[in-house]
Parts: C-alpha cells; structure tokens; sequence
C-alpha cells in the first residue's frame, strides 16, 4: 500500500474531516498500480467512520473506489464471491444496520456494478431498505420530520436493488422482491408516500409475474434493452398507464399514475421472449390471489397492478 496513501487516510481520521485536494491525492495513490489492495480499503472504511461531515466529493470516491475493488479484485471479475459479499456486510453493518449514506450507496452500487452476486447480499441490501421505510429510521431518513411512507430516495434505491444486475433474477424482480414490495405497500397504503412508489410497485410485481430473467447473469447492456423494451409504446408499462388512465379508474389512483408516462423507442430482438414469459402460471396466479386476499379489500395499488397484469396478458382481470 502506498504510504501516501495511508497517511492521508489516517489523517482523515484523525481530523474527521477531509479536502478536496487530499481526496483528489488518494485518487491518484489509490490507484498508482493500477489496483486497490485490501489494507487501503480497510483504511476508506476507517477514515469514512471518522468524517463527521463527509461531502459529495468524498462519497463518490468511496463509493467508486470500493465498488471497484469488491467487483473486480476475485477471479474472475465482475462475480462477488460469498467470501467478499460477507465481508462487505461485516463492514457497513452497525447491530444489523447500514449506518451512513455512503456505505448504503456503496452496497447498492455493488449490486449494479456485479454481474452476479451472493443471494444473501442481495437479501441484505433490501432487508436494510424495508426496514428503514417500516421503521422510520435510518440513512434514508436524515432530516426528515415525518417517517412514514416511502420516501423518493428509497423508491430510487429500491428499484436500483430489484433491477440490477447482479442477483437472482436480473432485470425482473424475484418472488422474495414482489412480496417485499406487497408488505411495503400494505404498511404505508395510507401514509403519503412519493410519486415513484406506485410505478415500482405496479412494475416490480408486474416484472416477477410476467417478466423474465433466470439465475443466467445480464449485461447491464441488456438489463438496459429490457427496460427500454417494458417502456416503449405497445408493451410496457407506459403504454398500459397511458391507456388505463381511460379506464374505471378512482381518481386519487389516476392522480398517482398521470406523471408516469415516459416512453421509450421500441427495442427490438425481444418480442417472442416478453410474449413466452408474460403468461400466469397456475402457482403464480395463486401466488397473487393470495396476496389480494390478504386482507381482504381491493385497493388502488392491487387494482392498477390487476388492470396490468389484465392488459399485459389479454385476459380478463382476476377480480374487479
């Protein structure tokens, strides 16, 4: 490790507080060989603990420098291993939390980065999430007054999460991510919450239902082609909240959907996978119904993700 490196690091630590300058010298150091060893991560991880105030500046090149090295230091690059994945949660857990910002933007950037990592860090990073939106507490929540509902930086983060990259179904959302999303909307249905959720919501059950996507890693180039695919008109979301807005709709659920409208070129090559996938299994179909029934009344999010599922298929909704 470079001493220069260590030094400045350990004087961030010391100081609690680091400049530009230094931050644009560790870059330099940090990656003098091409490479960052683990005694220089461990000493971002320190130093970051220290930071009382640590600014943007700061944040992206933790987030940068440590993404890289738990990515691309194990052959072959790009996998994260269950030996890094655990040590990664070894150090940004705090009893069973991500205790700042920077590390939680750390963990997701990890997950978008990798083409395939552990489950259990996947289920880690969202477990942290759910929490913090049922318990009104932690990184997400800095400076805000009220703590309930689901904020625009965790809809953000949480879509991050369920469409990246790495996991167990890239780019659709896994059955463990669809009942994550269940419980997150039946714990704030009446809680204000940002414009975001209702599309996640709708989208992400939507994508595990009938989207598709096995445990076989994506190019984040193809997880890309397979958004823009959901999007453009004819086959995707945008087209079905374009024209659900017509439809027997409450107006408070209108309202929710009318800025969700953007619309993408149509991407080609992918027709006849979409079609293959978006049919309702039996076990599915159950899967949902279960859900619906949970608690017995139909509400706005359920109603929209059935006029969904209803359009996407061709078949007539489940219940009305």
């Amino acid at each position: 490790m470079s001493m220069h490196f260590r030094d400045l690091t350990a004087q961030a630590a010391a100081d609690g507080a680091i400049s530009a300058e230094e931050i644009l010298t560790l870059r330099g150091a940090g990656w003098a060989d091409g490479q960052m060893d683990p005694e220089e991560a461990e000493s971002l991880f320190l130093a970051n603990e220290a930071l009382r105030n640590p600014g943007p500046d700061w944040c992206d090149f933790f987030v940068e420098a440590l993404s890289e090295f738990v990515v691309n230091t194990v052959e072959p690059h790009g996998y994260v291993d269950q030996l890094m994945g655990d040590e990664l949660v070894s150090r940004i857990d705090r009893d069973g939390r991500v205790g700042t910002m920077t590390e939680l933007e750390l963990l997701v950037r990890v997950l978008e980065k990798a083409l395939s990592v552990p489950d259990s860090l996947k289920a880690y990073a969202l477990r942290q999430l759910e929490d913090i939106v049922l318990s009104g507490e932690g990184p997400t929540r800095a400076g805000v007054l009220d703590p309930k509902g689901i904020n625009e930086v965790e809809c953000r983060l949480l879509r991050r999460v369920i469409f990246a990259a790495g996991g167990d179904r890239p780019a659709a959302a896994s059955r463990a991510e669809a009942e994550m999303l269940f419980r997150l909307k039946d714990a704030t249905l009446y809680d204000v919450n940002a414009p975001e959720w209702d599309r996640l919501f709708v989208q992400g059950v939507g994508s595990y239902l009938l989207g598709f996507g096995g445990k076989e890693p994506l190019s984040r180039e193809r997880a890309a082609d397979l958004e823009a695919f959901m999007n453009r008109p004819g086959a995707g979301i945008g087209s079905f909240l374009r024209r659900m807005l017509g439809a027997d709709v409450d107006a408070e659920t209108s309202k929710g959907f009318s800025s969700l409208l953007s619309i993408t070129p149509h991407t080609p090559d992918l027709g006849d996978e979409v079609e293959e996938a978006a049919r309702l299994t039996e076990s599915e179909e159950l899967w949902l119904l279960d859900h619906i029934d949970a608690d017995e009344e139909l509400d706005p999010l359920e109603k929209a993700l059935l006029q969904f599922i209803a359009e996407e298929t061709g078949e007539e909704p489940l219940r009305s």
